[in-house]
């Protein structure tokens, strides 16, 4: 759906692939830090996963959003 933005703090591996420049493996740590570490919240903390980086971040920024929820319940 266009101008559909991805929620980080909720998406599952299959959706984050959808984001340009995102592969499966980079999805899966993406899902894997968050659910370590919480949510998101902002695309600041997204760069401390392996892998993202300011070129990736400038690239994702307009499909992104954060609701600062986790997906799963505790």
């Amino acid at each position: 759906m266009p101008g559909e933005r991805i929620d980080l703090d909720r998406a599952d591996v299959s959706e984050i692939t959808r984001l340009p420049r995102i592969g499966p493996g980079l999805a899966q740590r993406i899902v894997a830090w968050r659910a370590q570490h919480g949510p998101f919240g902002s695309l600041s903390r997204l760069d401390s996963v392996s892998g993202v980086g300011p070129k990736l971040l400038d690239a994702i920024l307009p499909y992104v959003s954060f609701s600062g929820v986790s997906a799963t319940k505790p």
